[in-house]
């Protein structure tokens, strides 16, 4: 996940800096060491286009570009997404992470100084438990194991191990390089940081233990962010793209690729409120998807 603005260091950056504008595109560097400070950037999958930090003012119209599909086979098939139901989101959440649990969700935001895990009734209502971060830590994606709820840092290297309950932090794990998303296959952790790179990690001790480079027709795909693990698949938002993609962990292949840009329509005026959040629904075929500040979260058949 990413910033247009703030830290530099773990990006491949496409350098147009004129005042205080920037277009950058992750790389999924190792360098994890330069994290921007509070308040410098709202980062990590935050502002697709325009101005510096803070909650901006944009035109209401973020995302909307599309994943790179090369000519090689095997190619994505491409579908759509239909709404079965709609459900509320509290539209101050910076969404980064989600996932359903029983009948429970759980939801990890972003934000220097306003990260935070939450656990609350799906059925809607307020959160059961709600845990900040610490004010240096920007909060990315999450996952839910029978024992441990993992959470990650965006630029801090850190994976906090909690207990899924109470949410609070029982030990902390470091990692080279930047946490966007995360998912529980039932059995390994997958992570994403941002380039075309997965990495899997031991579920009870987050070692690395593989990666897989995720294409498209043959084409690279980058910026991969939020992940849900789902039958035997990765579902994954696709930064800066209204766009969700279908994974095969084995290869790395893009199978599938389904358009949500009519989700959420018009979108909140923030240039930050971008599609993001995926959540499988246990014992459905549908998933959950919101985005960053907004409203709404839809449950959705995913067609094609």
């Amino acid at each position: 996940m990413r910033s247009v603005l703030g830290t530099l260091g773990p990006l491949a950056v496409s350098l147009s800096l004129v005042g205080a504008v920037a277009a950058c595109t992750a790389t999924g560097s190792d360098d994890a060491g330069s994290a921007t400070s509070p308040g410098a950037s709202r980062a990590s999958s935050s502002m697709p286009t325009g101005s510096g930090s803070g909650s901006g003012s944009g035109s209401g119209d973020a995302g909307g570009g599309q994943v790179p599909v090369g000519p090689a086979e095997p190619r994505p098939v491409r579908g759509s997404v239909e709404v079965v139901r709609t459900l509320p989101h509290d539209p101050e959440l910076f969404t980064q992470g989600l996932q359903v649990v029983g009948d429970e969700i759980y939801e990890s935001t972003g934000e220097f100084t306003r990260s935070q895990v939450q656990r609350r009734p799906l059925a809607g209502g307020p959160p059961t438990v709600s845990v900040r971060m610490a004010d240096d830590e920007f909060g990315e994606g999450l996952a839910v194991t029978p024992d441990t709820l993992w959470t990650l840092t965006w630029t801090n290297g850190i994976a906090h191990n909690r207990d899924p309950r109470t949410l609070e932090v029982r030990s902390e794990v470091p990692y080279v390089g930047e946490g966007w998303g995360l998912c529980h296959d039932g059995e390994r952790l997958i992570m994403s940081n941002g380039s075309d790179q997965l990495t899997f990690r031991d579920a009870g001790t987050f070692e690395p233990t593989g990666t897989v480079s995720v294409t498209a027709g043959g084409a690279p795909v980058t910026q991969i962010n939020e992940l849900e693990c789902a039958d035997g698949t990765i579902l994954a938002n696709v930064w800066m793209t209204d766009e969700i993609i279908r994974i095969d962990p084995a290869t790395g292949a893009v199978t599938a690729i389904y358009d949500a840009s009519a989700l959420e329509r018009p979108r909140p005026a923030s240039r930050e409120a971008v599609l993001n959040g995926i959540a499988a629904l246990p014992g459905s075929e549908n998933v959950l998807l919101t985005g960053k500040l907004w409203p709404t979260m839809y449950e959705v058949r995913l067609i094609g």
